[in-house]
């Protein structure tokens, strides 16, 4: 592809692939609509955002999902990842988060956001999101080890059983 990046070949190949999937175009612009959401909430203290969240210092539980949902909740995250490889702004781990967690209450899907801390590879103090819903990590997940959970926001919806 003459004139693309890598990445952006990369992202566009994804989006094809997306797209011949029945309704991910509409979760594909879903995506994409609750990451510009979520970057403009950021613009506001987080204490203000925070109740929107969840509830804090709370955890759903730690539990399989069924495959049903465990492939909803799958498609929804590949599409925030894609969709936030074709924003024109920047979508960091809490960006992508707050994307997740707006389509997973729109569908009443349960899930823990994680807040933590921790050095980056130049010693400085760093800060990572990353979403968990039932067993599975949602965003995020590659680095959560290297921090520390300062808070922790839990929303709960429909049961993991699918009733």
């Amino acid at each position: 592809m003459p004139g693309l990046s890598r990445a952006s070949a990369r992202a566009s190949r994804a989006v094809r692939l997306l797209l011949d999937r029945p309704d991910t175009a509409a979760l594909l612009a879903e995506a994409w609509l609750s990451l510009a959401w979520s970057r403009l909430l950021l613009l506001f203290p987080f204490r203000r955002i925070a109740p929107m969240i969840g509830i804090p210092r709370s955890e759903t539980e730690w539990r399989e999902h069924p495959r049903e949902l465990a492939q909803q909740i799958d498609r929804i995250a590949d599409a925030v990842r894609i969709a936030s490889r074709i924003a024109w702004w920047e979508c960091k781990c809490l960006v992508r988060a707050l994307a997740v967690i707006r389509m997973l209450k729109r569908r009443g899907i349960e899930y823990t956001l994680y807040l933590g801390t921790g050095r980056d590879e130049a010693g400085r103090l760093a800060a990572h999101a990353w979403l968990r819903s039932g067993s599975r990590f949602i965003t995020g997940a590659e680095e959560r080890n290297r921090f520390t959970v300062v808070g922790m926001y839990a929303a709960f919806g429909r049961s993991l059983d699918g009733s």
